[in-house]
């Protein structure tokens, strides 16, 4: 796939984006949308943990019929059950929403849709991953949960990737430090926007990667304190806060450069 394709690609769903009730910024759906093109399918299914009104779910599910790839998966009980879910919406009209988008957008063919809580999918679930996006119940408890569920279940050379390790929530930030950062499973790793993501490659592989997580991990840690127990910080608390998450890298990623570091770590990829 041409640089050129790229680009246009990722500038189709900014603009598509535009249209879509959600909470992604663009650097956001460009991410996200370039990860799901550049996965190829022969690692697992997209998991998507936490649809809401079907903006990430769109993006993903264009993305991948871009590449193409068959379906995304997706699951959220759609009755916002979680005491960190958005506001902007009402439990009785939200599984409409979903549905109007996925229609909207001629994507529902294409989603393999699961209304029920993330742990009881994770019951049942048996399929290897290639792409584990999760942005559901954003407390520490329910965070971990879907990365302990899940990741076992992540390929080599999959990406996992959690939303809003910079938005104040305790549950993403701390998942994404404990379980990912700290865990000699995964590589290459950063932050776009308010994403924090990594690679699934193996120890042999991550220990190259050791020096690159710590940084990382040295730079989000230090916002743990605060989002901690949902406190809210004194002025000079949240002044504190917003200078030390201005230190954590988290622009907007090169495409070209992102797919040659994601690619070399895939099993049998070669150059392709």
């Amino acid at each position: 796939m041409s640089i050129d394709t790229t680009g246009k690609h990722l500038d189709d769903m900014v603009a598509l984006s535009t249209g879509l009730a959600g909470h992604l910024t663009e650097r956001e759906v460009r991410f996200l949308s370039l990860c799901a093109m550049t996965l190829p399918p022969g690692l697992g299914e997209i998991l998507e943990i936490g649809s809401f009104k079907g903006k990430s779910t769109t993006l993903l599910a264009k993305s991948v019929a871009f590449s193409g790839g068959d379906r995304v998966v997706a699951v959220d009980p759609l009755n916002l059950p979680a005491p960190t879910d958005p506001t902007d919406s009402h439990p009785e009209v939200l599984p409409e929403q979903f549905w109007t988008t996925l229609d909207t957008n001629s994507i529902r063919h294409i989603v393999e849709f699961h209304q029920m809580t993330s742990q009881e999918l994770a019951a049942t679930w048996n399929r290897p991953l290639r792409m584990l996006w999760i942005d559901g119940d954003h407390t520490y408890a329910g965070a971990m949960s879907d990365i302990e569920s899940f990741s076992r279940h992540l390929s080599i050379g999959s990406i996992v990737a959690l939303h809003d390790v910079l938005h104040g929530h305790e549950g993403p930030i701390r998942a994404f430090c404990e379980r990912v950062l700290l865990s000699d499973a995964f590589g290459p790793c950063g932050v776009c926007g308010s994403i924090g993501w990594a690679q699934r490659v193996g120890k042999p592989v991550a220990e190259k990667y050791t020096s690159r997580k710590l940084r990382l991990y040295s730079k989000l840690s230090r916002l743990v304190p605060f989002v901690a127990l949902n406190r809210s910080p004194s002025r000079s608390g949240r002044s504190v806060y917003m200078l030390l998450r201005s230190l954590v890298p988290h622009g907007e990623v090169n495409p070209t450069l992102w797919q040659s570091e994601i690619k070399q770590n895939m099993p049998d990829m070669g150059s392709s």
